[in-house]
């Protein structure tokens, strides 16, 4: 097996890693006196590394959860900050309007007082000739009181809009606060694992690395072999229009690295890849994959069209845009790069559809997939845990 295989196989298993449970070492099996500690238990050479691959694959799982967790709690972050910057916009609207009201209301006053508004009626009502006459201007004293009590009634009003804006504005960058120590403390529980994950491989030797990489591609092919004889995939579709562009931006991504919440240009993580080659196509959707599976429509696979966005694991923590072919492109892990991999390489949850309205492209023989660049496929498919999803 070649260095670059074996250092593809290096990254995608730090990735693995990358997800172990916070604070839980990777123990060594004891070993003997006198005889070198391995990473690997004293167990049949493809057990051990079978118990390895498991391990790593857990913990790359455990840290694409932490790494969907930062990304939500990033993406809250700022809708809150987009609501403070509104409530801070509406206090100050609401502030402006109080002292407008409480200039209206000491104008009046003054006015009053003064004799120069339509409250100096009261003196022309004392001095009127007779009865009648009084009872003639009854009309203007009430439109008076009434203009004053409205302007009072307008300052109440403001001053306690102004109040309780003020509250809603404290309590929004309260809970903003609150919501970045926590994106901070995802991050750097990622990090941290990402961490351990470098320092066990570091213990693996070249043969160790090479096991693993064979255990990954078998377990691949039996999975993909296993649902295409289910005929789940049997017949071709063409993509919708946004679907193509969505695509073709994806295939044009392939060769660049997995960089975990990054959302392009250079490097993507699984859901900025499918979320960004969406946006491409003029259709905004979800940033994280545990979002793309709650919010968009759900399409069985037995429909599946190219540009559609399989997600994987029981917490949805991985998705890939479908290729057509049971193939798909996807950003797999830490350390891999953009690629073309087999539509099972990972345990299947099921599929949704940005674009459930839109029609596919026809007639289906004029349409062409996106042409592959060399090498599409080459490097690791797997993103997370073997553990079994939800068909």
């Amino acid at each position: 097996m070649s260095a670059r295989v074996r250092r593809a196989c290096a990254v995608a298993v730090a990735a693995a890693l990358v997800t172990a449970v916070a604070g839980r070492p990777v123990m060594a099996a004891p070993q003997p006196p006198g005889e070198s500690s391995s990473v690997l238990p004293a167990q049949p050479p493809e057990a051990s590394a079978r118990a390895l691959l498991t391990q790593l694959q857990t913990l790359y799982r455990q840290t694409e959860e932490a790494t969907e967790a930062y990304k939500t709690t990033d993406g809250e972050l700022k809708r809150r900050e987009a609501e403070e910057k509104k409530l801070a916009a509406s206090l100050g609207k609401a502030r402006t309007a109080l002292a407008a009201s409480r200039r209206d209301a000491g104008r009046l006053a003054r006015e009053q007082y003064q004799g120069r508004s339509e409250l100096s009626p009261y003196l022309r009502l004392l001095l009127a000739r007779d009865p009648q006459s009084a009872l003639d201007q009854r009309h203007v004293l009430d439109r008076a009181a009434g203009e004053r009590q409205a302007a009072l009634n307008r300052l109440a009003r403001g001053e306690r809009q102004a109040a309780d804006l003020a509250r809603a504005s404290r309590q929004a960058l309260e809970e903003q606060q609150a919501l970045a120590r926590q994106q901070q403390q995802a991050k750097d529980e990622v990090e941290l694992r990402l961490k351990e994950v470098e320092k066990l491989l570091a213990g693996l030797s070249p043969d160790e690395l090479a096991e693993l990489t064979r255990l990954e591609e078998q377990g691949t092919e039996r999975a993909q072999q296993s649902l295409l004889a289910s005929g789940a995939l049997s017949g071709s579709r063409a993509p919708s229009r946004e679907g193509d562009r969505a695509l073709t931006y994806a295939v044009d991504q392939i060769g660049k690295p997995y960089v975990w919440g990054a959302e392009g240009p250079e490097s993507y993580d699984c859901s900025g890849l499918t979320s960004q080659a969406w946006a491409h196509a003029g259709r905004a959707i979800p940033r994280t994959s545990q979002e793309q599976w709650a919010e968009l429509p759900r399409v069985p696979l037995s429909s599946l069209r190219p540009g559609d966005l399989v997600v994987y694991f029981p917490k949805a923590t991985h998705v890939a845009m479908y290729l057509g072919d049971g193939l798909v492109v996807q950003a797999p892990r830490p350390g891999a790069r953009v690629k073309v991999s087999p539509i099972a390489a990972n345990p299947l949850l099921g599929a949704v559809r940005p674009d459930p309205a839109a029609a596919p492209l026809t007639p289906l023989s004029a349409y062409h997939p996106p042409k592959l660049p060399e090498g599409a496929t080459v490097g690791v498919d797997t993103g997370n845990s073997q553990e079994s999803g939800a068909n």
